[in-house]
């Protein structure tokens, strides 16, 4: 990303329309497969939602926000094992100074992401309050050498400031972003265009929103992960995904296929046949082809994963050979399956879920809390099951990889 030093806040009085056409028109020709794609998503993603007991949703969506983290940061080159994340969450950070950057930066994603899970943007993921505010939440979360950001060619260094949108040009790869002082008037369209959709049009959009937004490029830094976060956010509203999928490892699992698409739309319509926009309609439904497709490989993927009689036997594999190894005391399974199958236990019924005295019913609960397997909101609260990142790869193989 390169930047012009010499021209600060200038508005040079682009017109709005150079990001058109922001949707798929109901008359393209392209907009009936791109529907199909969305319809499928809508009922795989809500069949998925619906076949979750809640209990297990909540423990399911804070392993998929680190998971989210995880492969978005990556796209950015930065690579914070989910096992790291989980070890900062605890307040152990590396002693590399780096890699506890690193880790801090992973907080600050997920911290943002949770904000949006419980609601915090409801509504808003498109409009320029919201958007800032993303920005904002992340930003000032970051260590400070995070917040600086180096031109390429002239090697002056420039803050970024949380929530602030660019006083600076910026050059992205071959595409010159607009004039920073345009940047507001663009973000205005973007809302009017974006924020006022019906269901089925904001799913379909979705896409377009992901790539204008990063074409606009708003902020001197960090426009990747809050255009990855926006998504998220848009598809917790329309899918009602209750965050246990990602679009983000979708993304980065098939990153140089998204650069290039992304890169695609950037380019200028193509003659008469595409679309009457000043960038490209054809290479606009192919970004959101590709997005959709994207979506519903990770709800297929995700909902093979806790597919609950293969869960089922992959959790029950592996408390038995921790038994017997010592790790956890004998009749551990029989806690962990009775919650399986219930969603979540009362403390009081595990003395009758393993069989055993109430004494030793609780030794086996601290034993399992101990081992960050199961969770409760309190002493008195019924526990549930939770998925550590650290046994991801026995309880959860391919979500992310082993780490090295």
């Amino acid at each position: 990303m390169a930047m012009e030093a010499d021209i600060k806040a200038a508005d040079r009085g682009e017109p709005v329309s150079l990001m058109e056409p922001l949707l798929i028109g109901e008359g393209s020709r392209y907009r009936g497969p791109l529907t199909d794609l969305a319809f499928d998503l809508t009922r795989r993603s809500a069949g998925f939602s619906r076949s979750l007991p809640p209990s297990m949703q909540a423990s399911l969506a804070g392993l998929v926000r680190s998971m989210n983290c995880y492969y978005s940061n990556l796209i950015e080159g930065h690579d914070t094992h989910p096992v790291e994340i989980e070890r900062a969450l605890k307040n152990d950070y590396s002693q590399d100074a780096r890699k506890r950057d690193l880790q801090l930066e992973a907080i600050a994603h997920i911290s943002v992401q949770q904000w949006i899970d419980g609601g915090g943007l409801k509504s808003r993921a498109t409009t320029t309050a919201g958007i800032c505010e993303i920005h904002r939440r992340f930003c000032e979360l970051l260590p400070e050498d995070l917040l600086w950001v180096e031109d390429p060619a002239s090697k002056e260094r420039f803050r970024v400031v949380p929530g602030e949108l660019r006083q600076r040009d910026v050059r992205v790869g071959s595409h010159i972003a607009i004039s920073p002082g345009a940047v507001p008037r663009f973000l205005k369209r973007f809302e009017e265009s974006y924020s006022v959709l019906g269901q089925a049009e904001a799913i379909v959009s979705a896409a377009a929103a992901h790539h204008r937004l990063l074409w606009m490029h708003p902020f001197l830094d960090g426009n990747g992960r809050v255009a990855r976060l926006m998504s998220h956010a848009t598809l917790l509203d329309t899918l009602d995904t209750g965050a246990v999928w990602s679009v983000a490892r979708g993304l980065a699992r098939n990153v140089n296929e998204y650069k290039n698409l992304l890169a695609n739309c950037d380019q200028p319509r193509r003659g008469d046949m595409d679309g009457r926009g000043a960038l490209s309609e054809e290479a606009l439904a192919g970004f959101t082809r590709f997005f959709l497709t994207v979506c519903i490989d990770q709800v297929a993927f995700m909902e093979s994963l806790v597919q609950p009689g293969r869960l089922r036997a992959r959790i029950l594999v592996w408390a038995e050979e921790e038994i017997r190894a010592g790790g956890l005391p004998a009749k551990s399974s029989a806690i962990l399956e009775a919650i399986l199958y219930r969603g979540e236990l009362p403390r009081g019924d595990a003395d009758a879920a393993a069989r055993t005295g109430e004494r030793q019913a609780r030794r086996i609960v601290s034993a399992l809390v101990d081992k960050g397997v199961i969770v409760s909101e309190g002493p008195r609260a019924p526990l549930r099951l939770a998925f550590p990142a650290a046994l991801a790869s026995r309880w959860m193989p391919g979500l992310f990889p082993e780490i090295g």
